[in-house]
């Protein structure tokens, strides 16, 4: 596999995980009530956009459509959805303080929580190995190349 594929793995494997984040706040959002809470649910419905339109964005074919600064976008929205998937982390874990976020405090590691955890930080591991392969190809997975002279095995006839 080549270093450009591999990229484009842990990209799109990337943006499905902030997807992810994004629908676990939307299914919240609804059934857990969460759009009554004032300010939270704002936050909520925020997180739920930003991370639709990132992860789309991840996704989309850029090179097309904004040509050469797509390496430049590209690195901007693994960048954001970094930031929202940190920020989902870091208000998730103030709301679990005896202070709370905005008089808002969550109780206790229901599914949801831990779910929401698991995927901000995936989402987060896999934009940053992103942004990592992305500057450097020769990081990505590829076929060991093999110095002139030498055969794999299996090559050629003895």
């Amino acid at each position: 596999m080549t270093a450009r594929y591999s990229t484009i793995i842990v990209r799109c494997l990337g943006a499905l995980a902030l997807l992810s984040v994004g629908i676990d706040h939307a299914y919240q959002y609804y059934a857990n009530d969460y759009r009554a809470i004032p300010t939270i649910g704002t936050l909520f419905v925020l997180n739920v956009a930003s991370a639709l339109v990132v992860a789309l964005g991840l996704v989309a074919p850029l090179r097309r459509l904004a040509g050469r600064s797509s390496d430049r976008l590209l690195s901007l929205l693994a960048l954001s959805g970094i930031g929202i998937a940190c920020g989902t982390l870091a208000g998730l874990l103030v709301s679990e303080t005896s202070a709370g976020l905005f008089g808002f405090r969550e109780v206790g590691y229901r599914s949801a929580i831990v779910l929401s955890i698991v995927l901000d930080i995936a989402t987060v591991v896999l934009l940053a190995a992103f942004l990592l392969l992305k500057t450097r190809p020769d990081a990505g997975w590829r076929a060991r190349t093999w110095p002139r002279g030498f055969r794999q095995a299996g090559e050629g006839s003895s």
